[in-house]
């Protein structure tokens, strides 16, 4: 099969995804100077090139290059792509660059490109090696969208018609189980096998063989341990002891391969001291929780962590965008605050996340760590998301106090920058 076979096929799968449905994200492709190349990171099959390729095709033709295909990141000469893509396209000066980072010197490819005047849209699901290459090759001249499965947003907009908000709050614990994968969602199968062959696949194509790794089953225990204990807090000698591996630098490089995938994310502890920041245990988040249904070893339901990893994504894809940075709070008496949202010297937001505030000693719990982290971060915007409560209320403790309010998790997924600034 010639390039040009290739990239006939591809056109092909082109307009089926045109033709197909089509649900809208949030994400935007930033407009302004075209000359800037346009970088869409994020997972595997998380709708990064239905979204690229619907924006595209609102603004007219394009060519179109999918390198997820070893027969086309084989080639001695990248000249042969374009060559194809011109006779296939009819000589487009916009290019859609699907999983860039699978073509040997990639960078340096799209970096000539770019120089001969085409408009360019790449996509990739390695955040670290993307991000390396741009930073290195093409400064300043790019601009990064992230795209993740679908939010609790996106997700609603599945349904034929609007939800009411009894509706609304009944259906984000079936959110919270299925993930937000686009492919399972929008043609209504069962996501269960589909996640856990994706999982799998992204452990071992993108990782293992990517990096050669020898040790298989000590990151595949890595990774579902992880999978496993999600907003927990870790650190590097435990797990070396939970997946008995070489020691604390391989489980620190096996977890950064795991990040850099877009498997897991981490939040550090807040700390006004750098060092005591640096030192500290870390919290793991899974970027989807369908995955945790799908691959962990559960071994009981536990909606609090399922709804705290929920947050924990929608606050960290505004991290993302550079438009804050999240914590977690602790203090020397293990009093836990799950999310301190900042912005460059202020702290924005305090957040709880609970399934159930019903029982006396949970509700005391989480609002006398909310207000002990206020008073010491010296911040008054407190919430504390729950399955249900809403409400504005002043609380105190031992001379503390503060208004909390309580916001049902199904409205501040909805809108998450209720509280945010």
């Amino acid at each position: 099969m010639t390039v040009r076979d290739i990239v006939l096929v591809q056109q092909r799968d082109l307009q089926g995804a045109l033709s197909g449905q089509y649900i809208r994200r949030d994400a935007s492709i930033d407009g302004g100077d075209t000359s800037l190349i346009r970088v869409i990171t994020g997972p595997r099959r998380a709708g990064k090139s239905f979204f690229a390729i619907h924006h595209l095709a609102e603004a007219g033709p394009f060519g179109y290059v999918n390198f997820d295909d070893e027969r086309l990141t084989g080639l001695s000469d990248n000249d042969e792509i374009i060559a194809a893509v011109d006779s296939v396209y009819g000589k487009p000066r916009k290019l859609l660059l699907d999983e860039i980072q699978n073509l040997p010197q990639w960078e340096l490819f799209v970096n000539r490109l770019a120089r001969q005047g085409y408009r360019l849209v790449i996509t990739g699901s390695n955040a670290h090696l993307l991000s390396a290459e741009l930073a290195t090759h093409l400064t300043g001249r790019y601009l990064q969208t992230p795209l993740l499965p679908f939010s609790f947003a996106e997700y609603l907009r599945l349904f034929p018609h609007e939800l009411t908000t009894r509706e609304k709050a009944a259906v984000v614990y079936d959110y919270a189980k299925s993930g937000g994968y686009p492919e399972p969602l929008v043609k209504k199968f069962s996501s269960r096998d589909y996640l856990a062959t994706l999982f799998d696949a992204i452990v071992f194509k993108d990782i293992v063989k990517r990096f050669r790794i020898r040790s298989v089953k000590g990151i595949e225990d890595l990774a579902l341990y992880l999978l496993s204990n999600i907003a927990s807090e870790y650190s590097y000698q435990s797990l070396a002891r939970v997946t008995q591996s070489a020691g604390t630098m391989t489980v620190q490089k096996f977890l950064r391969y795991l990040e850099e995938a877009f498997l897991f994310f981490s939040i550090p502890r807040f700390s006004f001291k750098v060092r005591e920041q640096a030192s500290s245990n870390k919290k793991i988040y899974c970027t989807d929780t369908g995955f945790v249904s799908a691959r962990a070893f559960a071994v009981s339901e536990n909606r609090g962590k399922l709804y705290e990893n929920l947050v924990a994504i929608e606050l960290w894809k505004r991290q993302l965008t550079g438009g804050v940075s999240i914590y977690y709070w602790k203090n020397p008496q293990q009093e836990e605050v799950d999310f301190v949202v900042q912005q460059q010297n202020r702290i924005l937001a305090l957040i709880q996340v609970c399934a159930d505030l019903s029982e006396p000693k949970t509700r005391s719990r989480e609002i006398r760590a909310l207000l002990k982290a206020s008073r010491d971060l010296k911040c008054d915007n407190l919430l504390i998301l729950s399955e249900q409560e809403e409400k504005t209320e002043t609380s105190e403790w031992f001379g503390m106090t503060g208004t909390i309010r309580y916001v049902p998790l199904w409205k501040w997924l909805e809108k998450p920058d209720t509280g945010t600034g």
